[in-house]
Parts: C-alpha cells; sequence; structure tokens
C-alpha cells in the first residue's frame, strides 16, 4: 500500500460505542471494516445513561443512523442548574433551531448500534485482546493474545481512555487523571415524584454532585459525582457493594435540599450503578503514526466520539491514508481541545470546597443571565456535511 493510495479495509479495535460506529461510517463510505473487542462477550445490560446532544444526532444522521437514538431516546429540552439549597441557578438548552438532547440508557444504545451494525453486515469479533501491531509498507498486522492476528490498510484505535494502540502510536502518550470523583447512577421504575417535563436537573450539592430527571409515567433516572480523594478502580468501586455507597450517598446528601436524599432513599440497592472513576484525558499529541490512528476516549472526550467517527470516514472516502489522517486531525483538533477545556472546568465546579461553592452559587446567576444563548451554542450547532469533499492539509 502506498501514501498515494486510499484504504480499502479496516481494523477497528474497542467494540464499545465509537467502534461500532466508526465501522457502521466506514462501510457508508465504502471501505470494508471490521471491529475487534478484548472482551468474550457483548455487553448487554451494562453501563448508566447518556444523553446524546444535538451534535451527535447529526453525526449519526449523515451515515443514515440518527434514528437509531430517536426511537430509544427521550427528549431532554432543557438543563436547569441548582444549588444544594434548592436555589435555581441557572437553565439552558440548545437553540430552538436545533433538536433536544435525547436521553438514552447506554445499554439500549450500545444494542442499536450492535443490531445496526450487523444490518449492515459489520463483523464484530469478540475474545480479541490487542497485544501488539506490526505496520509495514504493505498495511498494519493487529496481533491478539489468543494467537490470532488480522491485516489491514489501516487499524483505528477506539478503545477507550485507557487505549492499548494509544501508546502503540506513541510510547510518551498521556495516560488518564483522575478527576476526583467516583460516579454512580440508578433507574427507578417508580420515583412517585412528578414528571420535570422534559428538565434534567444537576444540582451542586454540599457535599456531592446530583442530577436527576423524571419522566412523564413517573419513571426517573440519576447519577452522583462522589468527591473521593483516592483513585480507585471501577473493581475497587465496586467491591465495596451497592448497600456500603448507598449508605455514603445518604450521607452525602443529608443536608440538600434537592430531591437527592429522596431518590436515593427510594432506590433499590440492587439497582445502582456503580460506574466507577472520573478521569478526564488529557491532550493527546500524536493521534497517528503510520496505518494507524485514534478516535473517542483514545483520543479526547467521549461526548463528541461520533463526530470524530464520521469526519474520518469521510477523509478515508476522499484522500490517501495518510493525507486523511492529518486532514482528521486538522478538522477534529480544534473543536476536540475546546471541549477538553469546558469538560474540565465543569468537572471543577463539581468539586468546589465550602468557599469555592458559595462563590460558584452567588456568580453563577447573574453571569449566566449575561451569556448570549447563542455563544454556548458551539457545542452543540455542529454540522458534518457527508457529500462534501475533504480536503487535504492546508
Amino acid at each position: 500500500m502506498t501514501r498515494t493510495s486510499k484504504a480499502r479495509t479496516a481494523l477497528i479495535i474497542g467494540g464499545g460505542i465509537a467502534g461500532p460506529v466508526a465501522a457502521i461510517a466506514l462501510h457508508h463510505a465504502g471501505i470494508e471494516a471490521a471491529v475487534y473487542e478484548a472482551y468474550d462477550s457483548t455487553a448487554d445490560g451494562a453501563g448508566g445513561a447518556m444523553t446524546i446532544a444535538p451534535n451527535g444526532q447529526n453525526a449519526l444522521d449523515a451515515i443514515g443512523a440518527g434514528d437509531l437514538v430517536r426511537a430509544i431516546g427521550t427528549p431532554v429540552t432543557a438543563m436547569g442548574l441548582r444549588s444544594w439549597t434548592g436555589k435555581h441557578l441557572a437553565q439552558f438548552a440548545p437553540p430552538s433551531r436545533l433538536p433536544s438532547l435525547q436521553f438514552v440508557w447506554r445499554a439500549d444504545l450500545y444494542r442499536a448500534i450492535y443490531d445496526e451494525a450487523e444490518r449492515r453486515s459489520v463483523p464484530i469479533h469478540h475474545g480479541k485482546r490487542l497485544t501488539g501491531t506490526t505496520d509495514t509498507d504493505s498495511g498494519v498486522t493487529a496481533h491478539f493474545a489468543d494467537g490470532t492476528q488480522a491485516s489491514a490498510d489501516i487499524l483505528i484505535g477506539a478503545d477507550g481512555i485507557r487505549s492499548t494502540v494509544r501508546p502503540l502510536i506513541d510510547p510518551l502518550a498521556p495516560q488518564p487523571n483522575y478527576a476526583g470523583l467516583v460516579c454512580f447512577g440508578a433507574r427507578m421504575h417508580q420515583s412517585g415524584l412528578p414528571s420535570t417535563n422534559g428538565v434534567m436537573y444537576v444540582c451542586f450539592g454540599k457535599r456531592a454532585f446530583f442530577g436527576y430527571q423524571v419522566f412523564d409515567d413517573s419513571s426517573a433516572m440519576w447519577f452522583v459525582n462522589l468527591p473521593h480523594a483516592l483513585p480507585m478502580t471501577v473493581a475497587e468501586a465496586q467491591a465495596i457493594g451497592a448497600k456500603e455507597w448507598m449508605r455514603t450517598l445518604q450521607t452525602a446528601f443529608a443536608d440538600d435540599r434537592t430531591p437527592a436524599l429522596e431518590m436515593i432513599s427510594r432506590t433499590d440497592p440492587s439497582q445502582l450503578l456503580t460506574t466507577g472513576p472520573m478521569e478526564n484525558m488529557p491532550r493527546v499529541p500524536t493521534w497517528a503514526r503510520g496505518h494507524m490512528t485514534l478516535i473517542g476516549d483514545a483520543a479526547h472526550a467521549a461526548s463528541i466520539a461520533t463526530e470524530s467517527a464520521v469526519e474520518l470516514a469521510r477523509c478515508l472516502r476522499d484522500l490517501p491514508y495518510d493525507q486523511a489522517f492529518r486532514a482528521y486531525e486538522q478538522l477534529r483538533r480544534p473543536r476536540v481541545e475546546r471541549i477538553i477545556k469546558l469538560g474540565a472546568r465543569t468537572n471543577s465546579n463539581k468539586t468546589a470546597g465550602p468557599v469555592g461553592r458559595v462563590l460558584r452559587d452567588l456568580v453563577m446567576p447573574a453571569a449566566m443571565k449575561l451569556i448570549n444563548p447563542e455563544k454556548m451554542a458551539w457545542q452543540f450547532d455542529h454540522h458534518i456535511d457527508w457529500n462534501a469533499k475533504a480536503a487535504p492539509l492546508t
């Protein structure tokens, strides 16, 4: 394979959500792609929840997959911010010209994307833990722990924040940083609370951060970001046990005048999802080397992983692989790094101390009134024109 050749085949490492989306996008671009996942089985039923913003929906629409989200999602019309005292701090939403955010359970999204990949004849192989790669002039070969290997023109690392591919591209690549928070969530089939009418509320609690939404049928979801000084793995957090964590969470919200304590107390411990530490991915200096590149958490904030998957596929459709990698990075890096900075500021608010908490609650209402919603729209109003020809690096 020469540097003037377009990629016709691809290996995608990582079978979470970004990997199969990338495979679907490549398939849509006429490139044969297969997904290789380390775990032996699918992740059905695993994970918490997320919101798919208009930009994410737009990226999926570009490859004919946006209806997957709308079929399983519940609209989130606005985000409401409250203090631990119950005081209203702010409310914001994407501009009215854009569709609403969609709340989805990760397990439902995972299954919908897997089914769509299968419908489009995208192979997904399980039990394929990557141990190394061989990059030659003709392409790249992935070596797996079970002794097998697979070759293609290019390899895409979509294998998460603890990526195996990232250090293969750059041995000096940074590792994720612990954000000082351990995360939890739960689904309530009957909350006993009135609907929030499409608004998802996030509450800056006295000791922890709480988010919730009550749906029209009185079912609900909630999530918690709990400050925790010492980092712990997901396995270590889960080993503590749901009952012990529930007691910890009840104590954390005992003084708050929000629905947090009531909702947590009404939740069966068997429904608690302990999703583990929140980690930030610092700037990754090198996204590509040879026939390999990165998308999603392996390279940047997961909230825009679908955008990157679709843009990479578009670049690979139109350009030789090495030019495509450079054009993709030029397209994506400015937006990615702006999103990373925004996420870091948001997480620092969640771990504010007593003085910072008071200042935040005093300043935020006035500050939000001064903000033009259109100035915040850049996060959501991001359109990918699939039919536009990708241009080489300038």
